[in-house]
C-alpha cells in the first residue's frame, strides 16, 4: 500500500511529526511518501492520505487546509486521516482532543475515518509574533514518538487486508 504523508508547518514541528509518522508506517510494512503539502500533487497514485497541519490561533495550517480542498473529490474515493499539531503542554497526551472547527468541516467533506491531535514543538528561539512571546514560557517538545506509533499502527492495521 502506498500512503502519502502530506503536511503544512511553519516552524518544523509538523514536518518533523509528519516524518515521524511516515517512519512509522514504514516499520509497519507500508511505501510511504511524505511531503509539504504545497508541493504534493494530487493524490491519484496513493491507495491512503494522511494530512498534517500545525495549530496556529486554533487554525489549521493553510497549506494543510488547502490540500485536502483542492483534492477532496480524489480523496473522498481513499482512506484519510487529518492530523493537527499543536498544543503545548500534555493536553494531547492525555486523551483525545476533538478536532478544531476546520479539521472537522474538512473531515465531513472527504469523509476521513479519523483525526488525532498531536502535542506540538516550538523552539526556545522561536522568531516572529506571537511565537517570541510564547517561546519565552512555552516552549519545548510535546510529540509523544509512542502515540505517534499507536497511531501508525492504527492506520496499518486499517489498510491491511487479510490473506485469502
Amino acid at each position: 500500500m502506498r500512503v502519502l504523508v502530506a503536511y503544512g508547518s511553519k516552524r518544523g514541528g509538523t514536518a518533523g511529526l509528519a516524518q515521524m509518522i511516515g517512519d512509522a508506517l514504514i516499520e509497519d510494512g507500508l511505501t510511504v511518501e511524505v511531503s509539504p503539502a504545497r508541493k504534493a500533487g494530487a493524490p491519484t497514485g496513493y491507495d491512503a492520505v494522511i494530512v498534517a497541519g500545525g495549530l496556529y490561533a486554533n487554525r489549521w495550517h493553510r497549506d494543510a487546509r488547502r490540500y485536502v480542498r483542492r483534492n477532496a473529490n480524489v480523496l473522498r474515493g481513499r482512506p484519510v486521516w487529518l492530523i493537527a499539531s499543536g498544543p503545548l503542554d500534555d493536553a494531547a497526551r492525555t486523551g483525545e482532543l476533538p478536532p478544531v472547527r476546520h479539521v472537522a468541516n474538512l473531515m465531513a467533506r472527504v469523509g476521513a475515518r479519523g483525526q488525532v491531535t498531536f502535542g506540538g514543538r516550538l523552539e526556545p528561539d522561536a522568531k516572529g509574533f506571537p511565537a517570541t512571546a510564547m517561546a519565552k514560557k512555552s516552549a519545548g517538545d510535546w510529540r509523544d514518538p509512542e502515540q505517534v506509533r499507536e497511531f501508525a499502527a492504527t492506520v496499518a492495521g486499517a489498510l491491511s487486508v487479510p490473506a485469502a
